[in-house]
């Protein structure tokens, strides 16, 4: 099994466990043609799982089912569940990047719990000290990478170079033909806006870019995220948190509005059947489940976080996700632009 890509699953993440996690998997291998180099190592409740198994006939060459006793639930704190849930379906399918040769993790469980978990026992990057939770958003063009969105309340210089190192290696994994481009967010593009902080990480970036892990574009404003002109998009936890909970709100309007004011006639009605095909485009361009899928960087093994509300079409391009970051090869990507930055300090 050295040839392929193996998926660890938290069968039992999120909600209507497994039910929507065991079809993301057989959705998978149907829209791939049952490619012959995934192999999924699935955790959980082998009944439950083998039930879900048996409804969607998936083959036994695509995955292994593992028990697990526990289950970590959406109330639990990550200092509990450290006590609680070490026979766990997550923490087996963490650990199991250790001990079962798996090369990438997926839950859709709680998600501080998973953070903190996944840094316990796969531990960080020897000189990374603040791991960063990325995720992809659509731009004009294809796709940014935006970091940290939420591990990480308070940041220094040394934490945002590390995550546009490690934004940059990322966007390469997933789009080796493209050349990362990494932004700093902040309230204005001029070199004199922003805090000290941020102005050290953008000296410190207009430096090391000489490597050529990626292009540096300097500061970039909240309305400028989508077009394309950066796709690597860098700040703080707590601001990126903010930024990601706007977006995800906007676009819900959006779309509200347009569904509204689209069904308040009979005129509006009509005027649906000859636009059918462009308002499919649209939906399909801003359908969140395209975008399922946040990614812990910094650690010794790549975790990926789906949403808990997600369906099975929203884990299945988690699941997708996961194989091109194998693929990709992130974490000598990450390795490498690591060691370039080691050597300018």
């Amino acid at each position: 099994m050295n040839n392929k890509i193996i998926i660890a699953i938290d069968a039992m993440g999120g909600e209507n466990a497994p039910s929507k996690n065991i079809e993301g998997v057989s959705l998978y291998l149907e829209k791939n043609n049952n490619k012959n180099d995934v192999f999924f190592n699935l955790y959980g409740d082998v009944n439950l799982i083998k039930k879900e198994i048996d409804k969607y006939n998936i083959s036994p060459n695509f995955y292994k089912i593992f028990s697990s006793s526990t289950v970590v639930s959406d109330e639990e704190t990550p200092l509990t569940a450290i006590k609680n849930s070490k026979d766990s379906s997550m923490w087996n399918s963490i650990n199991s990047q250790i001990i079962a040769n798996s090369n990438i993790t997926l839950s859709a469980g709680n998600t501080g719990v998973l953070f903190v978990v996944s840094r316990l026992l796969l531990k960080t990057i020897e000189s990374v000290n603040k791991p960063a939770l990325a995720g992809l958003w659509p731009n004009k063009k294809n796709m940014n990478v935006v970091l940290d969105l939420g591990a990480n309340v308070e940041c220094d210089e040394k934490n945002l170079v590390d995550f546009s190192e490690m934004g940059a290696a990322l966007y390469k994994a997933l789009f080796p033909e493209d050349v990362p481009k990494v932004a700093l967010l902040n309230i204005g593009s001029e070199e004199i806006k922003g805090t000290e902080v941020l102005k050290k990480a953008y000296m410190k970036l207009k430096d090391i870019s000489k490597h050529g892990d990626f292009e540096f574009n300097g500061f970039i404003e909240g309305n400028k995220i989508t077009d394309a002109h950066s796709n690597v998009i860098v700040t703080d936890g707590f601001t990126g948190n903010i930024a990601l909970k706007t977006a995800e709100g906007t676009a819900k309007f959006i779309t509200d509005s347009l569904k509204k004011s689209l069904t308040s006639t009979i005129f509006a009605k009509i005027s649906v059947i000859f636009s059918f095909f462009a308002l499919k485009k649209f939906k399909e361009k801003l359908d969140p489940r395209k975008f399922n899928g946040a990614i812990f960087l910094g650690l010794n093994g790549p975790v990926v976080k789906s949403h808990g509300s997600t369906d099975a079409v929203g884990f299945y391009h988690s699941i997708d996700l996961c194989y091109n970051i194998v693929k990709g090869n992130l974490m000598s990507q990450i390795k490498d632009n690591l060691s370039h930055l080691n050597e300018s300090r």
